[in-house]
C-alpha cells in the first residue's frame, strides 16, 4: 500500500501541506502526503487569485527559497498586476488571477513529479504519540503509519461545520466532509484549542451578468511574473476583471436577513477575519457608508463560474439571491452556488517554536489556518518552512528560521508564536517594520542564498541570483563613475521640469533626483549602449533603479536592523527561571512564562512586556 515508515508525514494538502510535502521530499526525506480527497490537493477554496498587498511579496520569497506556489501561479494565471506601483517600491505588490482548475492540476502534477513523495488518499483520524514524541499518524481505517516528524495542515477541516442562514451541517468545504479526531488527541495532549470562522461569496453564471453596466479592470500593459526561475514566463493574452457596487437597495435588502443570519443570531461565536469581512458585517460596522465596490472575477479561462469578491456571506440563500438581483449588472444573476461561513478549530500558535515545531510534542509541526492564519499565501509559507524544519530536525541539522528584517515569512511566524492571534491573521506590509529591506524585487538575493545552504533551492537558481546582482551592481558602478555633460541631460530635466546642471556632474548624482526614471536615463546615448552591449534585462534594471533612488533609506534600516538583531542573539535558556526576577512586573512574568521566548528579542516583542522589563533581564543576563 505504502512504506511501513516515513521521514516526514504531512496530513492535508492545501496550499501549507502541499509547500510542505514538496520541501520535505526536495531536501531529500521520505514523504508522505495523505489527504481525504486527492482530487482536491491545492485547492483555491476561496477567490482565484495569489498575491496582493504583502501577499505578494510572501510569494516571491516561497519562490526564492524553493517553494512552488508562484510557478504554479505563473503557469496558470489569467491576469497578472502589480498593485501600489504609484507608491515607494517598499509597497509594490505582484497579484494574480488564476485559471482555478488549471491551478490544482498544475500542482498535483509538479507533486507527482517530485522525487521521494508518496500520495494517500484517506482521513487522518489520531496521532501516535510516545513519550512526549510523535511517531506517526493514525487513519479512519485504524491504520498506523509510522514518522520520525508529522506536519499538521489542516486548514478550515477540524470538526468544521458550515453555515448558511439557519442551515447548518458539518464540513471542511462546500461539498466536502469535517475531519473529527485530530483536535480530541491534541486536547488529551494537553493543547489549548479554540475556534475561528471564515466565509466565501456566492459564485455565479458569468452568462447571466451584464458587464456593460460595470467598470472593467484590467490586467498590466506589460505583465509581470511571480517566479524568478527561467522555467516560466510572463502571460501573452489576459482576461479582465470588473468592478460594480453594492447600494442602499442592497443593504436594506440583506438587512432584511439580519434576524436569521447565524453571525447576529448567536450560532457563530468564534471571530472572523477582521481585513475580510462578510457583506452584512460591512453594512453593519460601516453603516455610514451607502455601497461598498464588488469585484467580479473570472475563474478561468473558459469556465463561466464568476467570483463575486467583496460580497462573503453566511445569510440565507433566498436572501443573497435576492439582493444580489439588486447589484448593477447582477440584475438577472444566476447562482452557481451560495455563500457560507464556516467554522473550524486551531490552536492558538503561541504554543509553537520558531521553527512552528510544538513545544508540546516534540517533531510534531502545525501550518496553516491551525495556527489561525488567513489566506493561500500565508498557509503556503508556513508549510513551506515546517516542510524544511520537519526535513532539517529528523536528520540532526540546524534548524531554518528567518528574522523579522530577513523576510515577510520571518515577520509572519513571529508575530504568530510570540503575539499570538484571536482573529484569523492576516499579513499587511504594515506589519514590517523593515519593509523597504523585505522588497517583492529583491527577495531571491535576501533568501535563494540561505536556502542553497540547507540543500534546497538549485544550484541553477543560485547562479541566476548572483548573475543578476553583479549585473546590478555593475550598473550602479557605471553611474557612480560615469559624467554626463549638461547639453544632454539638460534638455530630459527641462522635460520634467528639474533644475537644470551648469557643468557635467555623474549620473549617479542627477538619477537620484525624486523625479528622474530610468526611462529618462535611458535618453542618455552612453546608459543606452551601457544596456545593450551588457544584455541587460527588465530586473536588472530595476533593480539597479531601486537601490539608486532610496539608498539612504536602505541603508538608514539596515542599521535599524543590525542593532535590533544584537538583541536576536541574546539566547534564553529554554529552563529560564522568571520567578527569581522580582523586578519584572507581574503581566510580564506572566506572558514570559507562557510564550518562553527564545532570544531577548521576542521577549521585548510580547503584548505586556517593557523596555524596562527587558532592561532587568538584561542586567541578570550581565550584559
Amino acid at each position: 500500500m505504502f512504506d511501513s515508515t516515513y521521514d516526514v508525514i504531512v496530513v492535508g494538502a492545501g496550499h501549507a501541506g502541499s509547500e510542505a510535502a514538496a520541501a520535505a521530499a526536495n531536501m531529500g526525506s521520505k514523504t508522505l502526503l495523505i489527504t481525504m480527497n486527492l482530487q482536491n490537493i491545492a485547492q483555491m477554496s476561496c477567490n482565484p487569485a495569489m498575491g496582493g498587498i504583502a501577499k505578494g511579496q510572501i510569494v516571491r520569497e516561497i519562490d526564492a527559497i524553493g517553494g512552488y506556489s508562484g510557478m504554479v501561479t505563473d503557469k496558470t494565471a489569467i491576469q497578472f498586476k502589480m498593485l501600489n506601483k504609484s507608491k515607494g517600491p517598499a509597497m509594490w505588490s505582484p497579484r494574480a488571477q488564476s485559471d482555478r482548475m488549471r491551478f490544482a492540476e498544475e500542482w498535483r502534477l509538479m507533486l507527482e513529479q517530485t522525487p521521494n513523495l508518496d500520495f494517500y488518499q484517506e482521513m487522518v483520524s489520531g496521532l501516535l504519540v510516545e513519550n512526549g514524541k510523535i511517531t506517526g499518524v493514525k487513519t479512519s481505517l485504524g491504520i498506523e503509519v509510522k514518522a520520525k516528524a508529522v506536519v499538521l495542515t489542516n486548514g478550515t477541516f477540524l470538526n468544521g461545520l458550515i453555515h448558511i442562514g439557519e442551515k447548518q451541517f458539518g464540513g471542511g468545504r462546500a461539498g466536502e466532509r469535517a475531519a473529527t479526531g485530530i483536535t480530541e488527541d491534541l486536547i488529551g495532549l494537553g493543547f489549548e484549542a479554540g475556534r475561528m470562522k471564515t466565509g466565501t461569496p456566492p459564485r455565479v453564471d458569468g452568462r447571466s451578468l451584464d458587464y456593460s453596466r460595470m467598470q472593467e479592470q484590467p490586467g498590466d500593459d506589460i505583465p509581470d511574473k511571480f517566479s524568478y526561475s527561467h522555467t516560466t514566463r510572463p502571460l501573452e493574452k489576459q482576461r479582465s476583471c470588473y468592478m460594480t457596487y453594492t447600494s442602499n437597495e442592497v443593504h436594506d435588502l440583506l438587512r432584511e436577513g439580519f434576524d436569521r443570519s447565524p453571525m447576529f443570531n448567536g450560532r457563530i461565536k468564534s471571530i472572523g477575519p477582521r481585513y475580510c469581512p462578510s457583506i452584512e458585517d460591512k453594512i453593519n460596522r460601516f453603516a455610514d457608508k451607502d455601497r461598498h465596490q464588488i469585484f467580479v472575477e473570472p475563474e478561468g479561462w473558459d469556465t463561466v463560474e464568476v467570483y463575486v469578491n467583496g460580497f462573503s456571506t453566511s445569510l440565507p440563500e433566498d436572501v443573497q439571491f435576492k439582493a444580489l438581483r439588486s447589484v448593477v449588472g447582477f440584475e438577472k444573476v444566476k447562482f452557481f452556488r451560495p455563500g457560507y461561513a464556516i467554522e473550524y478549530d486551531y490552536f492558538p500558535p503561541t504554543q509553537l517554536r520558531h521553527t512552528l515545531e510544538t513545544k508540546l510534542v516534540e517533531n510534531l509541526y502545525f501550518a496553516g489556518q491551525i495556527n489561525g492564519t488567513t489566506g493561500y499565501e500565508e498557509a503556503a509559507s508556513q508549510g513551506l518552512m515546517a516542510g524544511i524544519n520537519a526535513h532539517l530536525k529528523v536528520h540532526d541539522k540546524e534548524p531554518f528560521i528567518l528574522k523579522r528584517s530577513e523576510a515577510y515569512i520571518g515577520v509572519l511566524i513571529d508575530d504568530l508564536i510570540t503575539k499570538g492571534t484571536e482573529e484569523p491573521y492576516r499579513m499587511f506590509t504594515s506589519r514590517a517594520e523593515y519593509r523597504t529591506l523585505l522588497r517583492q524585487d529583491n527577495a531571491d538575493f535576501r533568501l535563494t542564498p540561505k536556502s542553497h545552504a540547507i540543500g534546497l533551492a538549485s544550484e541553477e537558481r543560485l547562479r541566476s541570483m548572483e548573475k543578476k546582482k553583479e549585473s546590478s551592481d555593475a550598473f550602479i558602478h557605471f553611474f557612480k563613475e560615469t559624467s554626463v555633460d549638461p547639453s544632454e541631460m539638460n534638455p530630459v530635466l527641462e522635460d520634467k521640469k528639474s533644475s537644470l546642471m551648469k557643468q557635467s556632474d555623474k549620473m549617479y548624482k542627477v538619477f537620484s533626483r525624486p523625479n528622474i526614471t530610468m526611462e529618462d536615463m535611458m535618453k542618455i546615448g552612453e546608459v543606452r549602449n551601457y544596456v545593450a552591449e551588457n544584455n541587460l534585462d527588465k530586473d536588472v534594471m530595476e533593480q539597479t533603479e531601486i537601490q539608486v533612488k532610496y539608498s539612504g533609506y536602505i541603508e538608514k534600516e539596515k542599521n535599524n536592523a543590525d542593532k535590533l538583531n544584537r538583541l536576536e542573539d541574546i539566547t534564553i535558556p529554554a529552563n529560564f527561571d522568571y520567578d527569581k526576577l522580582k523586578s519584572l512586573s507581574f503581566e510580564a512574568r506572566e506572558k514570559l512564562k507562557s510564550i518562553r521566548p527564545a532570544t531577548l528579542s521576542q521577549a521585548s516583542r510580547i503584548s505586556g512586556v517593557s523596555p524596562s522589563d527587558i532592561s532587568v533581564m538584561l542586567v541578570y543576563m550581565g550584559r
